[in-house]
């Protein structure tokens, strides 16, 4: 826990060992986050009341919006291949499959 250039300390160290430890909610955040579940909770029948007063397209973007809270949202993945490593007979397969692809791309414009 030693300071370093002009009285910083090295990064994941701090001057207050017995501090917060690390990942501790803030208690405004916390506080507030439990009065926000009682407060839908204790009016959940009339949410869904509200709810029902909508139009359907104003039903579906508050939906939309209340899903990200309850689904986690998927992220993309990306796939790293070396091909230097990669038989030939693997390359041809993967050579097949996006020739494949693509034909099978350039059939379902033509039927559009």
């Amino acid at each position: 826990m030693k300071a370093i250039n002009g009285g910083q300390f090295k990064k994941g160290e701090s001057g207050n060992p017995a501090g917060k430890p690390k990942g501790t909610p803030n208690k405004v955040t916390s506080d507030l986050r439990t009065f926000v579940n009682e407060l839908l909770n204790n009016n959940r029948k009339q949410i869904i009341k509200d709810l029902k007063a909508l139009e359907a397209h104003q039903r579906v973007v508050i939906f939309e919006k209340l899903l990200g809270y309850a689904i986690p949202k998927m992220q993309s993945v990306e796939a790293k291949i070396d091909y230097n490593d990669l038989s030939e007979e693997q390359l041809d397969m993967i050579i097949q499959e996006l020739t494949k692809n693509m034909s099978d791309g350039k059939e379902n414009r033509n039927r559009t």
